[in-house]
């Protein structure tokens, strides 16, 4: 299947798997990229510039397939050394990003120079036309289904993704309640030219977390995830959990007054990685799309991507074919 998307990242499948903290490793990112998507590794998932530049070169041994790495630029006081993480990109010679959070409009002169391709996440219309005025490559829209922070537009993916079509000049993916065959040619006859996947890449063999946590996935269904952070503007789609039950409790109780300080202990990335890692399910709140539920079974990357290009192919040829 031919798209820009396969076109500008040079893959055979438009199935990308979109950067996660503490999953984005190179088992992961080089299984996907084997089985002819684009994976991606989570820069700041590894501690300095130097653990992502090892991390990189551990991907190359796995595959010689392209793959991406995934930067996140953080609302925060004290920043990562962003500059100094685009050199490890640079130096281990990866040409694909993806961004998200803020802007990444300071940092697009030193990775364009670079040669790199950038694919900039966003959840709303205006955001994904400002992601092309500055010159990304290509944008992942981001529906409110999404795992992750769906922003605070609340517009599902059957308005957001033809609204992205009317407005954007560049490609882009979609992103939210992919799973499957039919969320690919849902997505592509809305708009999209491919699909951008999380939660669909937690359940596989390759997903270097907890079982504990695939199992969940699969066990789950489309009303087990909650929005927390809503007083903040920070909104983010979660699985409920004993965590997450708790935040909700806190930010009934108060209400606007709600600060970050009121739930840090339950959010922190530190107590996500015990979850996923560990398999300590009530631990922390963590990322999970509504997605979960369409997802019933934990199969390799390869296996899964090649049940979604067969899926599509059939759709496309045989279902929908017969109705015309």
């Amino acid at each position: 299947m031919k798209t820009r998307i396969t076109e500008l990242f040079g893959i055979e499948h438009p199935i990308i798997q979109g950067g996660m903290h503490w999953v984005g490793y190179a088992e992961l990112a080089a299984a996907v990229s084997n089985a002819g998507g684009l994976g991606i590794l989570t820069a700041l998932t590894q501690p300095s510039p130097e653990d992502l530049a090892r991390e990189i070169a551990r991907c190359r041994e796995m595959t010689d397939k392209p793959f991406g790495v995934n930067l996140t630029f953080l609302p925060s006081f004290k920043e990562p050394p962003y500059p100094e993480y685009i050199q490890a990109i640079i130096d281990g010679g990866v040409k694909i990003v993806e961004t998200a959070g803020r802007s990444p409009e300071k940092y697009l002169p030193q990775l364009k120079a670079a040669g790199i391709r950038v694919i900039h996440k966003c959840t709303s219309v205006r955001h994904a036309l400002k992601a092309e005025r500055i010159g990304c490559d290509a944008v992942s829209v981001d529906g409110f289904e999404c795992a992750g922070h769906p922003g605070e537009d609340d517009i599902p993916n059957f308005i957001l993704l033809p609204r992205a079509a009317e407005a954007l000049s560049i490609p882009f993916v979609a992103s939210g309640g992919m799973a499957d065959g039919r969320s690919l040619v849902a997505a592509m006859a809305l708009g999209a030219e491919g699909i951008n996947m999380g939660t669909r890449f937690l359940a596989t063999r390759e997903a270097p977390i907890h079982e504990r946590v695939k199992e969940t996935i699969v066990d789950s269904d489309e009303l087990q995830t909650r929005l927390i952070m809503r007083p903040l503007r920070n909104t983010e789609r979660v699985l409920r959990n004993r965590a997450v039950d708790e935040i909700i409790r806190i930010e009934a109780e108060k209400g606007s007054d709600t600060t970050i300080d009121d739930i840090r202990h339950l959010v922190t990335g530190a107590k996500g990685k015990l979850v996923l890692h560990e398999g300590r399910m009530d631990e922390a709140a963590w990322s999970c799309g509504m997605v979960a539920g369409l997802i019933h079974d934990i199969p390799s990357c390869d296996e899964l991507i090649s049940r979604i290009m067969a899926e599509a192919h059939a759709i496309v040829r045989e279902r929908l074919a017969s109705f015309l």
